[in-house]
């Protein structure tokens, strides 16, 4: 039996933290769905069909890797893919209080659902989607952080070059 995980997050925008998550993960599952969402309390530099297109671009040549949207309780989402783990970053302790938050109250709502943890490469333990928009806006280099197709489509949605 096929063995799937969904990996949420609002890619906004997607880091090679991402991509090492989503390598990760297909080392372990058959199929990683990797939901875009959309977090309220964020405002995005990428549009929600912008960030999709991104990560399908970015996984192309990964089989195995589905990129989706989904609104709403993530539990649902799971129920509705017919997975039933989820896959969540670690990157420091800090990521830890939200993180286990989240787990308890996805199990409260879901008790058939479970999350795991993976930590990206050491390179990118303290990279976050926050501060690569913080360092595009500065006119930064991006080239260590993300795909060299998002730094020029960031820095171009910035104004920058």
């Amino acid at each position: 039996m096929e063995k799937g995980v969904v990996y949420p997050g609002s890619f906004d925008p997607v880091t090679l933290g991402h991509l090492d998550l989503i390598k990760q993960a297909l080392t372990i599952f058959d199929r990683v769905i990797v939901a875009v969402a959309d977090n309220s309390g964020k405002k995005p530099a990428f549009s929600r069909k912008e960030r999709i297109r991104i990560l399908k671009e970015l996984t192309e040549g990964m089989p195995g890797v589905e990129v989706d949207y989904f609104s709403g309780l993530l539990v649902n989402y799971l129920r509705k893919k017919k997975v039933n783990i989820i896959l969540r970053g670690l990157r420091a302790v800090s990521d830890f209080d939200y993180e286990f938050q989240m787990v308890l109250t996805n199990r409260r709502l879901a008790p058939e659902v479970e999350t795991i943890f993976l930590m990206p490469q050491e390179d990118y333990f303290f990279l976050s989607s926050s501060l690569v928009k913080e360092l595009a806006e500065l006119g930064a280099d991006l080239s260590t952080f993300v795909p060299a197709n998002v730094e020029k489509e960031l820095k171009a949605k910035l104004g920058r070059k």
